[in-house]
């Protein structure tokens, strides 16, 4: 299927490995699919995020998805659910950190494995994209997947950065939650990239 992502689609899928590798992180992670995506530059991906005002709030956004992985990943949802449980989820990030040290459980997150559904870990049609440097966790598959599905759905005959970016914000998780946010959400991005009274992504 990687023959069918623009050379946009396939830049934020390198660039996605290069952040997890920078990172430290053992698999590539939706998350640093986002990175890559902020990173992007006159695509339509790009477009859209400025458009809905995020042009001059990357670095807020990325302040916001590494405070996240501070919290092992956990999106607002989950540290709102561990609550009404009783569990006070800053109260253990800084036990953790006080006993082992500052990311400590960013570390921990970004080491766990793959959930073991695909058995052969190095197969796949994402195996292609990056030979295998960092192989994606069952998230960031999903969001690779989930593109091809939202390109049919507009008929679009090629997978292109807004549609890994429109994924993405159809998913509950960090990055969606991240991107919500600062008023970036996927009914919007629909509107811009493919009309409703918002300016169309060219």
């Amino acid at each position: 299927m990687f023959e069918r992502f623009t050379k946009d689609a396939r830049a934020v899928v390198l660039g996605a490995v290069g952040h997890a590798e920078r990172l430290d992180a053992e698999t590539v992670e939706e998350q640093h699919l986002l990175l890559a995506l902020l990173d992007r530059e006159a695509s339509r991906a790009s477009f859209a995020l400025t458009s809905l005002g995020l042009g001059g709030r990357r670095e807020s956004v990325r302040a916001a998805l590494a405070e996240a992985r501070r919290r092992g990943g956990l999106s607002r949802a989950d540290t709102d659910a561990l609550s009404g449980l009783g569990i006070d989820v800053s109260a253990i990030v800084s036990r953790v950190e006080e006993a082992h040290g500052e990311g400590a459980l960013e570390t921990a997150r970004g080491n766990a494995k793959d959930d073991g559904n695909d058995s052969g870990r190095g197969k796949g049609w994402w195996a292609g994209f990056v030979g295998q440097r960092r192989p994606f966790a069952r998230g960031a598959k999903d969001v690779l997947t989930e593109s091809l599905r939202v390109a049919l759905a507009q008929q679009d005959r090629h997978i292109g950065d807004e549609h890994l970016l429109l994924a993405l914000a159809a998913r509950p998780g960090v990055p969606s939650e991240v991107l919500a946010d600062h008023g970036v959400t996927y009914v919007a991005l629909r509107r811009v990239l493919y009309g409703g009274g918002e300016a169309k992504a060219g």
